[in-house]
C-alpha cells in the first residue's frame, strides 16, 4: 500500500489539482483512497493540503503585476489557520472564513494584511458555537496529529492556547461533581451512569461528555462525601454543648444490618441542629458487642470522646449489650449521673409496640372489619348501596371508609373509628345486599370500641411526635403520663378480652416510665411553664401518698447533674466564648456598660448567697403556659442570670425521645435499604447517604466553612 507522502503526492501533485479551488479539493479527496485512510492519516492530508494551497496562492502572486510591487510574505505558522482558510473575492480583496460556521473576516484588501487577532477572538470568545459541539470529535478537521513515533507530519507550529479549550477539563470535572450530587440527592442507582439513555441525553446537553463507569460515579461520589464531610467536622468542633445520639437499625437484603447514627445539638445561635453521622454496617446487630461497636466508631470518627450527652436507639437492647456500652463510656466519655440519662428507648418505636399488641389481641375482630370495608369499597354499586343505607338510616357521621395499610398502625386505627363510627349501617347491610356475609356481631363491634380507646392516646402522642417543628421533649412528659392514667384507670371491665389487654398495657407502660421517666421529667423542669410543678400534680395523682417519695428521686437526681455542671471548668467569659463571637460581643459591651458585664458575672458566681441557680430557677414563679413558647430562645435570653443552669438546660433539651422521623413515626416495620443499595459496599453506603443527609440539611455555618475553605485553598466548595 502507498506510503502517506505518495498518496499526498498523487493527490495534489498535479497543476490541475493546484489550481483548484478549496471546494474543488475537498470534494476530490472523497474518494476511495481518502477513504480507507485512517483518522490521523485524514488530518495530516487535511492539513497538507490547506498548506500547500497557501503556498500556491502566495506564489501566485509573488510575481509583480504592472501596478504592484513585489512583497514577501511569511509562511503562516499561526494555530488560526487551523481554523480558518482564505478565499480570494477579487482582485484586491481576500477574506478569511471559519471552516466551522462559513463567517467571513478581513483578511487583506490591496497590499494591506489585517492580523490574526480578531480571528483569535473568534475562536477564544466562544463566538463560533460549531467547534463546542465538535470537541467529542477530540480534534477539529485540519488539525496536525502526532504519529506512532511523536513526531509532527507538518512543520512544527507555535500553538495559540485559547480560554475556552484551557477550561474544558475543569468543565467536566465540574460536570461530573454535578452527576455525583444529583445521584446522592435523589438515591438514583450509580449504574445509570451506564445506560444508553442517559449517556444521550446528557451529550445532548454537554457534547464534550464522556461515558463514566459505575466505578467513577462511585468514586466521584465518596469524594463529594468527603468534601462534605470536612464542613461538618468543623461544624461540630466548635459547638458549644455536649452531643446527643440516636441509632436506627436497617436491615438489608445481604444478611446484615446497617446501623444508622444521627447526632443532635444546639449551636451558638441556640439552633437545634441535627446530622446523620454514621452508618456502620453490623453483620450481627443482635450480639452484645453491636452497639457499643458502632458508637465507638463513631466518637472516634468524629472526636466526641467526652462530649456524649445521651442514647436513644429505635430496638430493643439486651442487659449485656448495656453494659459492654456503660464500660466503654467509662473510659472515653464520663458519665452522666452514673449513666442513668445515657440510654433511652425511642418513644415512637414504644408506641407502635403499644399499638402492635393491642391490634394483635383484636387481630381475629380487626380482619372481619377490613372484609367489610373491602367489601363496600371494592365496587362502584357497592359503596352506592351502603351510603343509599346510610341516608334511609340517617347515621350522623361524616368518615369515609378506607382500607388501611398493615406497615403503619395508624391507618388500621383510622380505619377501626370510621367503621365503628358506621357500624349500625353495618349491621343492617345483610338485609338490604344480600351478597354480603360475615358482618361483626355487636360484640365485636364493642371490642372495637375498646381497641379503639386503648389506640387514641397512642394515636394522639405519635401524632405529637410527628407533627414536631422543634424540641418536643419538654411537653412529651404530659403525653406519657395521659396514657399511663388511662391504662390504669380501665380495670374493673367485665370482659376476657378487656382484662387481658388492659393487663398487657399497663406492664408495657410501667416497663416503659421505669426506663424513661427521669429523662422524661427531667426535661420537663426545663420548661419554665411546668418546672417540678408538673411532675409533683402528676404523681399526686397516682401515687397518692407515696408521691413524694417518688418526686424526690427525680429532684436528686436533677441537683446532682446541676452539681456536675457547676464542677465543670469554664472560663469567666462563657457566655461569650460559646456564642463563637468574643471580640464583637466585648466591643458591644464596652459600649453599652464600660465592660462591666465580666464583673457582674464574677460578682454572680462567687458571691456568698445560699441558694444555687437551680434553686433560684425552681422557686421562681412558673410562666404563663402559651402553647407556641420557644423554650430554647428563654434560656439563650436568660443564660446571664443562669450561667451555669443555661449550660446544664441546653444539653437537657438536645436529648431526643424519639429516632423516628415525622413520617416514619407510625411504622411498624423495621426500614430495609432498597435493593439497589443493598449490594454496596459499606462505605459506599455511609457515603451515599451522610452526603445526602448534609446536603439537604446544610447549615448556615457549614456553609461559611466551605466558603473559608475556598478562600484559603483557592477552590470552590
Amino acid at each position: 500500500m502507498a506510503t502517506l507522502e505518495e498518496k499526498n503526492l498523487q493527490l495534489i501533485g498535479t497543476p490541475e489539482n493546484q489550481m483548484a479551488t478549496l471546494e474543488e479539493k475537498n470534494q476530490l479527496i472523497t474518494t476511495l483512497e481518502y477513504q480507507m485512510l485512517t483518522l490521523e492519516e485524514k488530518n495530516q492530508l487535511v492539513a497538507a493540503l490547506e498548506y500547500q494551497m497557501t503556498t500556491f496562492e502566495e506564489n501566485s502572486r509573488s510575481t509583480p503585476g504592472p501596478e504592484t510591487q513585489p512583497s514577501k510574505r511569511r509562511k503562516r505558522k499561526s494555530m488560526v489557520w487551523e481554523h480558518f482558510t482564505i478565499e480570494t473575492l477579487s482582485s484586491d480583496c481576500r477574506r478569511a472564513f471559519c471552516k466551522q460556521c462559513r463567517r467571513s473576516f478581513a483578511y487583506s484588501m490591496g497590499s494591506k494584511v489585517s492580523g490574526t487577532s480578531h480571528l483569535k477572538r473568534h475562536i477564544a470568545e466562544g463566538t463560533c458555537l460549531a467547534p463546542l459541539h465538535n470537541q467529542g470529535n477530540r480534534q477539529t478537521p485540519g488539525t496536525p496529529k502526532m504519529n506512532g513515533n511523536s513526531s509532527m507530519s507538518d512543520p512544527p507550529r507555535r500553538r495559540y492556547r485559547s480560554r475556552d479549550s484551557a477550561s474544558i477539563s475543569s468543565d467536566l470535572d465540574h460536570f461530573r461533581q454535578k452527576i455525583a450530587r444529583m445521584m446522592i440527592m435523589h438515591d438514583y442507582p450509580l449504574h445509570m451512569v451506564e445506560h444508553p439513555g442517559f449517556v444521550n441525553f446528557v451529550k445532548s446537553l454537554e457534547p464534550r461528555y464522556d461515558k463514566v463507569s459505575f466505578n467513577t460515579v462511585q468514586g466521584d461520589c465518596i469524594l463529594g462525601y468527603l468534601r462534605e464531610k470536612q464542613n461538618v467536622m468543623k461544624f461540630i468542633e466548635c459547638l458549644p454543648g455536649r452531643v446527643c445520639l440516636t441509632l436506627n437499625v436497617w436491615t438489608s437484603s445481604q444478611s446484615s444490618s446497617y446501623v444508622f447514627i444521627t447526632g443532635h445539638f444546639i449551636d451558638g445561635d441556640w439552633k437545634p441542629q441535627r446530622r446523620i453521622l454514621n452508618v456502620v454496617m453490623e453483620p450481627y446487630p443482635n450480639s452484645d458487642e453491636a452497639l457499643s461497636h458502632a458508637v465507638a466508631s463513631c466518637l472516634s470518627d468524629w472526636s466526641l470522646e467526652g462530649k456524649l450527652f445521651s442514647i436513644t436507639f429505635n430496638y430493643p437492647v439486651c442487659e449485656p449489650g448495656r453494659e459492654n456500652l456503660r464500660s466503654l463510656l467509662c473510659i472515653k466519655n464520663p458519665l452522666i449521673i452514673n449513666g442513668q440519662l445515657l440510654f433511652g428507648n425511642c418513644s415512637a418505636h414504644a408506641l407502635s409496640s403499644f399499638a402492635k399488641d393491642v391490634l394483635w389481641e383484636g387481630r381475629e375482630i380487626i380482619k372481619k372489619v377490613r372484609y367489610s370495608v373491602k367489601y363496600v369499597k371494592t365496587t362502584q354499586s357497592h359503596e352506592q348501596k351502603f351510603r343509599e343505607l346510610k341516608q334511609q338510616l340517617q347515621v350522623p357521621s361524616e368518615k369515609g371508609l378506607s382500607l388501611d395499610n398493615q406497615a403503619q398502625w395508624n391507618t388500621t386505627y383510622q380505619m377501626l373509628v370510621a367503621a365503628s363510627e358506621l357500624k349500625e349501617v353495618f349491621s343492617c347491610l345483610d338485609t338490604f345486599d344480600p351478597n354480603y356475609k360475615e358482618a361483626p356481631s355487636m360484640k365485636d363491634w364493642k371490642r372495637v370500641d375498646i381497641m379503639c380507646t386503648y389506640l387514641k392516646p397512642l394515636f394522639d402522642a405519635a401524632n405529637f411526635l410527628a407533627s414536631r417543628t422543634g424540641p418536643t421533649q419538654n411537653t412529651f412528659f404530659h403525653e406519657v403520663w395521659k396514657m399511663h392514667d388511662l391504662y390504669h384507670s380501665i380495670t374493673s371491665h367485665g370482659d376476657p378480652f378487656v382484662v387481658s389487654l388492659a393487663k398487657i398495657m399497663q406492664e408495657k407502660m410501667d416497663k416503659y416510665l421505669k426506663d424513661c421517666i427521669l429523662a422524661l421529667a427531667i426535661v420537663a423542669v426545663m420548661d419554665p411553664r411546668f418546672k417540678m410543678k408538673l411532675i409533683e400534680f402528676s404523681f399526686l395523682r397516682f401515687y397518692g401518698e407515696e408521691a413524694g417519695k417518688h418526686v424526690k428521686i427525680i429532684d436528686g437526681g436533677l441537683h446532682e447533674l446541676f452539681l456536675e455542671y457547676v464542677r465543670l471548668p469554664h472560663p469567666l467569659t462563657s457566655a461569650y466564648a460559646e456564642d463563637g463571637n468574643f471580640e464583637n460581643n466585648t466591643r458591644t459591651e464596652e459600649i453599652s456598660d464600660n465592660g462591666l458585664t465580666d464583673c457582674d458575672v464574677y460578682v454572680e458566681t462567687t458571691s456568698q448567697n445560699t441558694k444555687s441557680e437551680l434553686e433560684q430557677y425552681l422557686e421562681e414563679s412558673l410562666l404563663p403556659r402559651h402553647q407556641e413558647m420557644d423554650v430554647l430562645k428563654w434560656w439563650e435570653e436568660n443564660k446571664l442570670k443562669y450561667p451555669t443552669l443555661s449550660k446544664m438546660a441546653r444539653d437537657i433539651l438536645t436529648m431526643q425521645v424519639s429516632t423516628a422521623e415525622p413520617d416514619t413515626v407510625f411504622d411498624t416495620e423495621i426500614k430495609e435499604l432498597d435493593s439497589y443499595r443493598s449490594p454496596l459496599r459499606p462505605e459506599t453506603v455511609g457515603a451515599l447517604v451522610c452526603a445526602k443527609d448534609w446536603l439537604r440539611y446544610g447549615s448556615e455555618a457549614s456553609t461559611e466553612v466551605s466558603n473559608a475553605l475556598a478562600e484559603v485553598k483557592g477552590l470552590g466548595s
